[in-house]
Protein backbone atom coordinates (compact mmCIF):
# COMPACT_ATOMS: atom_id res chain seq x y z
CA UNK A 1 0.00 0.00 0.00
CA UNK A 2 2.66 2.27 0.99
CA UNK A 3 4.65 1.46 -2.53
CA UNK A 4 1.01 2.37 -4.09
CA UNK A 5 1.05 5.79 -2.13
CA UNK A 6 4.31 6.85 -3.26
CA UNK A 7 3.79 5.98 -6.88
CA UNK A 8 1.04 8.15 -7.06
CA UNK A 9 2.20 10.91 -5.25
CA UNK A 10 4.50 10.67 -8.02
CA UNK A 11 2.95 10.63 -11.24
CA UNK A 12 0.75 13.60 -9.77
CA UNK A 13 4.45 15.71 -9.56
CA UNK A 14 5.01 14.15 -12.76
CA UNK A 15 1.34 15.45 -14.26
CA UNK A 16 1.83 18.53 -12.88
CA UNK A 17 5.42 19.34 -14.31
CA UNK A 18 4.07 18.86 -17.39
CA UNK A 19 1.15 20.92 -17.67
CA UNK A 20 4.17 23.71 -16.72
CA UNK A 21 4.31 25.33 -20.00
CA UNK A 22 7.71 25.54 -19.68
CA UNK A 23 8.57 28.03 -22.77
CA UNK A 24 6.38 30.51 -20.97
CA UNK A 25 8.05 30.66 -17.94
CA UNK A 26 11.13 30.77 -19.34
CA UNK A 27 10.11 33.82 -21.85
CA UNK A 28 8.61 35.26 -18.62
CA UNK A 29 12.01 35.43 -16.79
CA UNK A 30 14.14 36.55 -19.86
CA UNK A 31 11.43 40.10 -20.14
CA UNK A 32 12.01 40.60 -16.39
CA UNK A 33 16.25 40.66 -16.91
CA UNK A 34 14.92 43.63 -19.46
CA UNK A 35 12.65 44.86 -17.25
CA UNK A 36 14.90 45.42 -14.61
CA UNK A 37 17.37 46.76 -16.96
CA UNK A 38 14.85 49.77 -17.65
CA UNK A 39 13.27 50.23 -14.46
CA UNK A 40 16.75 49.68 -12.20
CA UNK A 41 19.69 51.93 -12.01
CA UNK A 42 21.68 52.37 -15.45
CA UNK A 43 25.17 53.54 -15.25
CA UNK A 44 24.78 54.40 -18.87
CA UNK A 45 22.17 56.72 -18.79
CA UNK A 46 21.68 58.96 -15.52
CA UNK A 47 18.48 60.09 -14.83
CA UNK A 48 17.45 62.89 -16.71
CA UNK A 49 19.10 61.46 -19.63
CA UNK A 50 16.26 61.55 -22.68
CA UNK A 51 17.92 57.99 -23.71
CA UNK A 52 16.97 56.56 -20.47
CA UNK A 53 13.66 57.03 -20.63
CA UNK A 54 13.88 56.37 -24.70
CA UNK A 55 15.23 52.91 -23.95
CA UNK A 56 12.22 52.12 -20.89
CA UNK A 57 9.76 53.11 -23.02
CA UNK A 58 11.42 50.67 -25.91
CA UNK A 59 11.26 48.02 -23.46
CA UNK A 60 8.15 48.48 -21.62
CA UNK A 61 6.35 48.92 -24.83
CA UNK A 62 7.57 45.88 -26.16
CA UNK A 63 6.41 44.55 -23.12
CA UNK A 64 3.33 45.51 -23.26
CA UNK A 65 2.64 43.84 -26.48
CA UNK A 66 3.69 40.60 -25.60
CA UNK A 67 2.00 40.39 -22.10
CA UNK A 68 -1.23 41.67 -24.29
CA UNK A 69 -0.87 38.22 -26.15
CA UNK A 70 -0.37 36.27 -23.16
CA UNK A 71 -3.19 37.32 -21.49
CA UNK A 72 -5.53 36.64 -23.83
CA UNK A 73 -4.21 32.98 -24.66
CA UNK A 74 -3.63 32.01 -21.15
CA UNK A 75 -5.94 34.51 -18.63
CA UNK A 76 -3.53 35.53 -15.47
CA UNK A 77 -1.00 32.79 -15.33
CA UNK A 78 -0.98 31.16 -12.46
CA UNK A 79 1.07 28.58 -10.36
CA UNK A 80 -0.30 25.82 -12.18
CA UNK A 81 0.72 27.31 -15.48
CA UNK A 82 4.16 28.34 -14.71
CA UNK A 83 5.32 28.14 -11.01
CA UNK A 84 5.24 30.63 -8.47
CA UNK A 85 7.92 31.95 -9.97
CA UNK A 86 6.88 32.33 -13.46
CA UNK A 87 3.34 34.09 -11.99
CA UNK A 88 5.41 36.45 -9.91
CA UNK A 89 7.45 37.57 -13.04
CA UNK A 90 4.25 37.76 -15.05
CA UNK A 91 3.07 40.50 -12.05
CA UNK A 92 6.22 42.18 -11.81
CA UNK A 93 6.41 43.18 -15.76
CA UNK A 94 2.51 43.97 -15.65
CA UNK A 95 3.50 46.43 -11.93
CA UNK A 96 5.90 48.17 -14.39
CA UNK A 97 3.26 48.98 -17.00
CA UNK A 98 2.14 52.66 -15.45
CA UNK A 99 1.49 53.76 -19.16
CA UNK A 100 -1.03 51.39 -19.82
CA UNK A 101 -3.20 51.63 -16.61
CA UNK A 102 -6.73 50.17 -17.89
CA UNK A 103 -4.89 47.52 -19.30
CA UNK A 104 -3.33 46.58 -15.41
CA UNK A 105 -6.89 47.05 -14.41
CA UNK A 106 -7.46 43.84 -16.79
CA UNK A 107 -4.55 41.76 -15.24
CA UNK A 108 -6.06 42.75 -11.91
CA UNK A 109 -9.39 41.37 -12.85
CA UNK A 110 -7.85 38.39 -13.82
CA UNK A 111 -5.81 37.85 -11.06
CA UNK A 112 -8.29 38.02 -8.63
CA UNK A 113 -9.57 35.06 -9.78
CA UNK A 114 -6.16 32.72 -9.36
CA UNK A 115 -5.94 34.69 -5.78
CA UNK A 116 -9.48 33.38 -4.32
CA UNK A 117 -8.12 29.75 -5.83
CA UNK A 118 -4.86 30.29 -4.39
CA UNK A 119 -3.13 30.05 -7.79
CA UNK A 120 -1.36 33.68 -7.16
CA UNK A 121 -0.09 35.33 -4.72
CA UNK A 122 -2.11 37.91 -2.92
CA UNK A 123 0.54 39.95 -1.67
CA UNK A 124 1.29 40.42 -5.18
CA UNK A 125 -1.98 41.30 -5.77
CA UNK A 126 -2.05 43.75 -3.01
CA UNK A 127 0.96 45.59 -4.76
CA UNK A 128 -0.93 45.74 -8.58
CA UNK A 129 -4.31 47.10 -6.70
CA UNK A 130 -2.59 49.91 -5.41
CA UNK A 131 -0.49 50.10 -8.81
CA UNK A 132 -3.92 50.38 -10.62
CA UNK A 133 -5.78 52.99 -7.73
CA UNK A 134 -2.65 55.86 -7.83
CA UNK A 135 -2.15 55.40 -12.10
CA UNK A 136 -6.12 55.93 -12.17
CA UNK A 137 -6.10 59.10 -9.68
CA UNK A 138 -7.23 56.99 -6.38
CA UNK A 139 -5.84 56.27 -3.08
CA UNK A 140 -4.02 53.33 -2.41
CA UNK A 141 -5.16 50.33 -0.11
CA UNK A 142 -2.30 48.41 1.23
CA UNK A 143 0.04 51.45 1.15
CA UNK A 144 3.13 49.59 -1.02
CA UNK A 145 3.92 52.73 -2.91
CA UNK A 146 5.89 54.78 -1.39
CA UNK A 147 7.59 58.12 -1.25
CA UNK A 148 10.42 59.79 0.41
CA UNK A 149 11.56 62.97 2.59
CA UNK A 150 14.91 63.20 1.41
CA UNK A 151 15.80 65.56 4.45
CA UNK A 152 15.89 62.83 6.62
CA UNK A 153 15.77 59.46 4.14
CA UNK A 154 11.93 58.06 5.55
CA UNK A 155 9.62 56.36 3.53
CA UNK A 156 6.00 57.25 3.64
CA UNK A 157 3.51 56.12 2.06
CA UNK A 158 1.67 57.76 -1.08
CA UNK A 159 -2.55 58.57 -0.24
CA UNK A 160 -4.12 56.10 1.39
CA UNK A 161 -7.56 54.75 1.67
CA UNK A 162 -8.14 54.86 5.76
CA UNK A 163 -4.63 54.76 7.42
CA UNK A 164 -6.38 53.55 10.81
CA UNK A 165 -7.13 49.97 9.21
CA UNK A 166 -3.79 49.89 6.81
CA UNK A 167 -2.45 47.63 9.16
CA UNK A 168 -5.79 44.92 9.04
CA UNK A 169 -5.73 45.41 5.05
CA UNK A 170 -2.36 44.65 5.01
CA UNK A 171 -2.38 41.70 7.30
CA UNK A 172 -5.89 40.18 5.44
CA UNK A 173 -3.14 39.44 2.47
CA UNK A 174 -0.35 38.72 4.10
CA UNK A 175 2.01 41.36 4.13
CA UNK A 176 3.72 42.83 7.40
CA UNK A 177 3.26 45.89 9.05
CA UNK A 178 3.16 49.17 7.74
CA UNK A 179 5.89 50.40 10.01
CA UNK A 180 7.99 47.25 8.81
CA UNK A 181 7.58 47.94 5.69
CA UNK A 182 8.29 51.79 5.56
CA UNK A 183 11.59 50.92 7.71
CA UNK A 184 12.90 48.30 5.14
CA UNK A 185 12.02 50.79 2.12
CA UNK A 186 13.59 53.35 4.12
CA UNK A 187 16.94 51.64 4.99
CA UNK A 188 17.01 50.21 1.09
CA UNK A 189 16.67 53.81 -0.21
CA UNK A 190 19.42 54.87 1.84
CA UNK A 191 21.69 52.23 0.88
CA UNK A 192 21.11 53.08 -2.77
CA UNK A 193 21.80 56.91 -2.18
CA UNK A 194 24.33 56.67 0.61
CA UNK A 195 26.93 58.85 -0.77
CA UNK A 196 24.45 61.95 -1.56
CA UNK A 197 22.98 61.48 2.32
CA UNK A 198 26.19 61.75 3.38
CA UNK A 199 27.33 64.56 2.14
CA UNK A 200 24.02 66.14 3.71
CA UNK A 201 25.57 64.82 7.22
CA UNK A 202 22.61 62.32 6.81
CA UNK A 203 24.20 58.92 8.38
CA UNK A 204 21.41 56.74 8.42
CA UNK A 205 17.87 56.57 7.25
CA UNK A 206 15.20 57.59 9.99
CA UNK A 207 13.06 54.85 11.17
CA UNK A 208 9.43 54.36 12.54
CA UNK A 209 8.96 52.91 15.96
CA UNK A 210 7.57 49.02 15.33
CA UNK A 211 4.51 48.75 16.78
CA UNK A 212 3.86 45.44 19.36
CA UNK A 213 2.35 42.57 17.33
Amino acid sequence: MKRIVLTIVFLNSVIAFAQTDLALKDSLAKMVIWDQKAAGFQPEHKIGDPKRKQFQDSVFSSHYIRLQKILSDHGYPGFDLVGEQGSRDFWLLVQHLDKWPDFQQKVLDAMKKQVLKKNAASGDYAYLTDRVRLNTNRNQLYGTQVTYNTDSCQAFPRPTENPGSLNKRRKEVGLDSIEDYLNKMSELHFRMNKANYETKGIKGPKLYVLKDK
